[in-house]
């Protein structure tokens, strides 16, 4: 897909699932599966997906684990021998961690495969200063398009400063912004960066806000009189990694909204903001700094019958005590929310 291409679709707006690892018992990689949740994520109606992110399991990235590569193929090939046709441009977005050099290897390694953007995580520099930062995302953006990444703290991330935003929108391979801060602060932060920059057209805007997707969705920002408003045009997010074909429909009254200028946000939209974020935080175990997010999201996927277990690379990763019936009260607070009968119906054709 020609670069051009990918760029227009990212600001245009898309629904992106951060993609699960699907493993064995022992802790192996489960192709059968792993092929079975992209199948899922674009017959849903998803844009594109993101692999070798937070929700695929940083541990990937490890030699000595060796899951990036394969993890990607299964990833890319999926999607090739998608149909109908249409899911054959997907936008594919690769994660890319570590120091300087292993990030610029994995950015090659994710275009070789076909990748379209890479989606740069500065997990591995977090004591780093600015300038180290913005030289690594040069480095990467030499080999292939980037999207910044405003990753939360409490999961690997760091503070990032305004500095640091004014710096990464000077580079002009630079496509899009994941803002995923869990703050309102530092969202506002980014977005202002953005506009300050000049390159609110140009950059597009993705939340990763698990706790804030709907609004985040729906906001308009502007920051001077008869300044062009700024907004998210899409998200990228590990929570759309589970019920995604409401997700999508949920993108999709988002941007109606949008596309209506003076239509006045329904208040059924704004409940289902806050719905929304109550059943991401028994997913994501919000009450427990989020560490049971991955086994949260595996939790679901294993309901659905799309994985066979909750097993992380890392034994350590369970469920929170209490995280299992908190998923229970949501999923019967909130039914409008699952996508099951949609799983049910298409999952033998996925796990073929």
């Amino acid at each position: 897909m020609p670069p051009e291409l990918i760029v227009r679709r990212l600001r245009e707006g898309m629904v992106i699932p951060a993609h699960p690892l699907a493993l064995t018992r022992g802790r192996r990689l489960d192709e059968r599966r792993q092929r079975a949740l992209t199948r899922y994520y674009l017959a849903a109606g998803a844009g594109g997906v993101a692999v070798g992110v937070h929700t695929t399991q940083f541990e990937i990235h490890d030699a000595k684990i060796g899951l990036f590569q394969p993890v990607l193929e299964l990833c890319a090939e999926a999607i090739a021998e998608a149909r109908p046709p249409r899911h054959r441009v997907a936008v594919r977005v690769a994660g890319v961690s570590g120091p300087t050099r292993q990030a610029v290897r994995e950015a090659r390694m994710a275009s070789d495969l076909g990748y379209h953007a890479a989606l740069v995580s500065f997990a591995g520099l977090r004591r780093a200063p600015v300038e180290r930062l913005l030289a690594h995302a040069r480095a990467v953006a030499q080999v292939m398009p980037i999207i910044g990444f405003y990753l939360q703290p409490v999961v690997g991330g760091r503070v990032l400063p305004r500095q640091f935003w004014h710096g990464l929108l000077k580079i002009d391979n630079l496509i899009a912004i994941k803002v995923a801060p869990f703050s309102r602060y530092e969202t506002l932060e980014v977005v202002r960066a953005v506009w300050e920059s000049g390159r609110a057209g140009e950059v597009a805007l993705y939340t990763g806000n698990d706790d804030h997707i709907i609004l985040d969705l729906l906001t308009t920002y502007r920051f001077a009189p008869r300044q062009p408003p700024l907004r998210m045009a899409g998200g990228l997010l590990g929570q759309w990694a589970v019920w995604t074909r409401k997700a999508v429909a949920h993108f999709r009254k988002c941007r109606d909204v949008h596309a209506a200028p003076g239509t006045h946000i329904p208040r059924s939209l704004t409940t289902l903001a806050e719905q929304l974020t109550e059943a991401n935080g028994a997913i994501f175990d919000a009450r427990n700094q989020f560490r049971g997010c991955l086994p949260g999201i595996h939790e679901v996927l294993r309901r659905q019958g799309l994985l066979r277990g909750r097993w992380c690379l890392d034994p350590a990763l369970e469920l929170s005590p209490g995280q299992a019936a908190e998923i229970d009260r949501v999923y019967r607070a909130y039914p409008q929310l699952h996508d099951d009968n949609f799983v049910a119906t298409h999952l033998d054709a996925w796990l073929r």
